[in-house]
């Protein structure tokens, strides 16, 4: 229920906020408006407004807005009835409009995701705050970030807890952290309890090298599997969110970042993880993807293991530290553009054969992830919504006849050659790019319909 639920709260709203970009842009320029849908095909539920019929329609698999006069022939087909109306002011037809007017209300509703996708992760800093590790214990020294100067930080037991940084206590992480990067230039003395024990490093005075310091220490957290993506080695081979892993190909686990490095070291190896759930254990056998990175700290590309899962959530060892709305909007636009990078690198990787397309998922891919994302709370599902946002745009900008992309190649052509296109041949590659998408969709479907057996 949880998961049904929430796939329909994230199509439901994310369509809505696309389409009434579209339908407020349309009005901004004095285009007609004849429908709102959400969902295509026969009418479920709707109701007449001025010129406008808001409709929720049988498909919940997208939504669209008629506008006054644009290509009646492929509404048409989507709404299975006529609604050609020759009665009507042509002055508020969609081709009656300038390119760069139409080309606003093409681009409108991808707009609008980003929008909404920069709103959300915005006020999930400036009302939440960044998300802190309630904790000052130590989970791993990661020798590869320590700085000149700072060796000594190796000396430090894992699962000590730091008391002190330069001499300040420390309640959570993010005093740790911060303690590390804003500390003056020389000498700064690290105090842990369990064991008791003193370590003195030297500060350095760059920014790059600040950072690396501050990298260098992680926290302790517990080898607990958080989302796990669908169709992943880990989904394949039936890991659940909340398992706990004792151990890897035989090598006892106590930490995530244990975890991490050890199928990092496995790509393509054929490994065993034994797992906690329910008060007993199981093993289960995972091939961990070869994925290629960057090293931290390194320009040098290296091929690592990776299985799909993300770390877990624990809402009693997180504090909250509320951004300030300066800061909270600085941090909506950085990763609103970091999540649109990582999105359009995936879309090319599949063009380049780097990302295999079986990777790719449909509604029941995207119905298990809102699932797990809402059941690890509000700002998690709200997050998960903002990725599927952008996701949404950029897909609506490929440039596919009857997406947002394949009407801006309509306008293009139009700027270019001085007039539209014909509506039938409008009509004719729409009907082409309804067969693609339609062919992308069972395609997806495909791919999780396999999973859902094992293959």
């Amino acid at each position: 229920m949880t998961t049904l639920l929430a796939t329909v709260v994230l199509l439901g709203v994310l369509i809505f906020i696309h389409e009434l970009g579209h339908f407020a842009a349309a009005k901004s320029v004095g285009i007609g408006v004849e429908r709102f849908s959400i969902g295509f095909g026969p009418t479920l539920f709707g109701f007449q407004h001025g010129q406008t019929e808001y409709v929720i329609a049988a498909i919940p698999l997208g939504g669209y807005v008629k506008m006054q006069g644009m290509d009646d022939e492929v509404m048409e087909a989507l709404e299975g009835e006529s609604v050609t109306s020759e009665d009507r002011d042509r002055s508020r037809d969609y081709d009656s409009k300038s390119v760069l007017a139409r080309s606003w209300v093409i681009s409108a509703g991808v707009i609008m995701n980003f929008l909404f996708a920069f709103a959300v992760y915005a006020a999930s800093v400036g009302v939440w705050g960044f998300a802190e590790q309630n904790t000052t214990r130590i989970g791993d020294v990661r020798g590869e970030l320590v700085p000149v100067g700072a060796e000594q930080l190796g000396e430090l037991v894992i699962g000590s807890e730091i008391v002190s940084v330069g001499g300040t206590e420390v309640e959570n992480w993010g005093d740790v952290r911060d303690g590390l990067y804003e500390a003056p230039t020389g000498d700064l003395t690290i105090v842990t309890a369990d064991p008791v024990r003193e370590v003195r490093i030297r500060v350095p005075a760059g920014e790059e090298e600040r950072i690396r310091l501050a990298s260098a220490l992680t926290f302790w957290l517990a080898p607990d599997l958080g989302m796990v993506t669908p169709g992943s080695p880990a989904g394949k081979a039936g890991l659940e969110t909340g398992d706990r892993v004792v151990s890897i190909a035989d090598r006892p686990i106590a930490t995530w970042w244990e975890m991490v490095d050890a199928i990092r070291a496995r790509p393509e190896v054929e490994t065993s993880i034994t797992v906690e759930r329910d008060g007993g254990q199981l093993t289960r056998t995972v091939t961990p993807e070869a994925t290629e990175t960057t090293e931290p700290g390194s320009e040098d590309v290296v091929t690592i293991g990776t299985i799909g899962v993300g770390q877990s959530v624990d809402t009693d060892a997180v504090v909250y530290e509320r951004a300030p709305w300066d800061e909270a909007i600085v941090f909506g636009y950085r990763e609103t553009v970091a999540v649109s990078g990582q999105i359009l690198g995936f879309l090319g990787g599949l063009f380049t054969g780097d990302v295999s397309p079986r990777s790719m998922g449909s509604i029941v891919t995207i119905g298990s992830a809102s699932g797990q994302a809402a059941e690890m709370g509000i700002q998690a599902f709200l997050r998960f919504m903002a990725l599927f946002s952008i996701n949404l745009a950029i897909l609506n900008l490929l440039p596919i006849p009857v997406l947002d992309g394949g009407h801006l190649v309509f306008l293009g052509i139009e700027a270019v050659r001085g007039k539209a296109l014909s509506v039938e041949q409008r009509v004719r590659w729409s009907n082409v790019g309804f067969v693609v998408l339609m062919g992308i969709m069972v395609f997806a479907l495909g791919n999780d319909m396999l999973r859902l057996v094992g293959l």
